[in-house]
């Protein structure tokens, strides 16, 4: 029977030790139990998921509302909008497909002023559900377009708009006051939930449920490799045993090693956006204090002909996950008619040659040493798909604590939220106002082209 593994059969090279971290097991198994305990499951809810219980209820309680609704145009950036993009692109794929007769999944996480204006001119507000995404409700960029939707939503609904817009946000903030204001239907985000680590909340479980996608395999999947962490007493041997773990060490190993980024390399086609997800839990997470690596999305067998090429003999700094599945789709046929030259296609699929291109690239980078940890699944399903992400959120928190640094907040890139503030007007914001006429003053030195 096929199984979900972690293949290391290439991982460690010479510079790459595989026993980095191990002596300060111990103090991860502290830390763990005590980040875990408290009021609301403590301070690390993507782990065991206390929401769960709840939201599940909420989200069968809402369900009846959503099927009045052909779209739903999600709000959101980052975070709050990168895994329902990925599991939209994963599980219900009929939406990027010809004739598709609904529903569809509008996600806004720009901003793009042409697409929003698309979105308000040719939606039907009346057959249109508004879920805006934003923990703290003072993101400006959901929040700028919260404002621009409510408009459109009165403009064409007159009194009835309120039932058309749902808020995903935290206890407190903006978006906490604009939903006992109207009244809107509200889900939470718990509090010490950061939005990259949200997917298996309200924030990526309300369009999933919306599409039908299975959300709750992708819940029972996520809590099977999280589970060994709290449902018992937790010891130095039970998290040695944890891939989470493993993939941890490993990745401080080639971070200590000079490995300083991380392709995520997917030849699951339904898991391309992935990438995307997981680039931004790793460098928001990771990237701190000159530390981290730089993940680096890939999609196979697309990127075998484009930044390949840097992969294999480009500087040798980078380690690989290598994403595969088994019970993929073998599609069409290739026909018995090819010409002599193809005649090694003839009685094949086309799922053979996926096949036989994921093969070629691990080999072609395994022989240009580069680190190369095979991630398979057993079937390409919700359930092994919160698995993965629960594996790769449980990793990066693992990784940051091994390179000492925090995994749950993002300080650098609040200064550019602070300095767009300041260019719009906002009050306060003396230094950054000050820094701004600095910026904008200098002498310009520029090349035409």
């Amino acid at each position: 029977m096929s199984k979900n593994v972690l293949d290391w059969t290439n991982a460690f090279p010479s510079r790459v030790s595989p026993s980095a971290g191990q002596a300060r097991i111990g103090w991860f198994v502290e830390k763990l139990a005590t980040e875990l305990s408290g009021a609301d499951g403590g301070k690390l809810p993507f782990i065991n998921l206390p929401h769960w219980p709840a939201l599940k209820s909420q989200l069968a309680e809402l369900a009846p509302k959503l099927k009045r609704f052909e779209h739903m145009l999600l709000l959101g950036i980052g975070g709050s909008a990168l895994g329902a993009r990925a599991l939209q692109k994963a599980f219900f794929p009929a939406q990027d497909q010809p004739c598709h007769a609904g529903p569809w999944l509008w996600i806004a996480d720009n901003v793009d002023a042409a697409s929003l204006t698309a979105y308000f001119t040719k939606l039907p507000a009346e057959k249109t559900v508004v879920v805006a995404v934003s923990k703290s409700g003072g993101t400006i960029e959901t929040t700028s377009q919260y404002f621009l939707a409510m408009q459109w939503l009165r403009d064409n609904l007159g009194d009835a708009w309120k039932d058309h817009l749902v808020m995903v946000t935290g206890e407190e903030g903006f978006f906490r006051q604009e939903s006992k204001r109207h009244g809107f239907a509200t889900l939470p985000v718990p509090t010490y939930l950061g939005g990259r680590y949200s997917a298996l909340s309200a924030v990526g479980l309300i369009p999933a449920a919306f599409l039908g996608i299975d959300y709750e395999a992708l819940v029972e999947g996520a809590l099977a490799v999280t589970s060994p962490l709290f449902e018992t007493i937790l010891s130095p041997k039970i998290l040695a045993e944890h891939p989470a773990w493993k993939l941890a060490t490993w990745n401080w190993s080639l971070v200590d090693a000079g490995f300083n980024q991380l392709i995520f390399f997917s030849y699951v086609p339904p898991l391309a956006t992935f990438g995307a997800w997981f680039a931004q839990l790793w460098a928001e997470s990771l990237g701190k204090n000159g530390k981290g690596s730089m993940p680096i999305p890939a999609v196979g067998v697309t990127d075998q002909h484009s930044i390949q090429q840097m992969f294999l003999d480009g500087p040798k700094d980078k380690g690989c996950l290598f994403i595969t599945s088994d019970n993929m789709p073998e599609g069409l046929a290739f026909p018995g008619s090819l010409p002599d030259e193809f005649g090694y296609l003839r009685g094949k699929m086309l799922g053979d040659l996926l096949d036989a291109e994921a093969l070629g690239s691990r080999m072609a980078m395994t022989q240009n040493n580069i680190p190369l940890v095979g991630v398979h699944l057993s079937r390409c399903a919700e359930h092994e798909a919160g698995r993965l992400m629960a594996l790769l959120e449980l990793t990066t928190v693992f990784t940051g604590w091994l390179l000492n640094i925090d995994p749950l907040d993002q300080p650098a890139v609040e200064l550019g939220k602070r300095l767009a503030k300041a260019r719009l007007g906002a009050q306060g914001l003396t230094k950054e106002k000050a820094d701004l006429e600095a910026f904008l003053t200098q002498a310009p030195n520029t090349t035409e082209f």
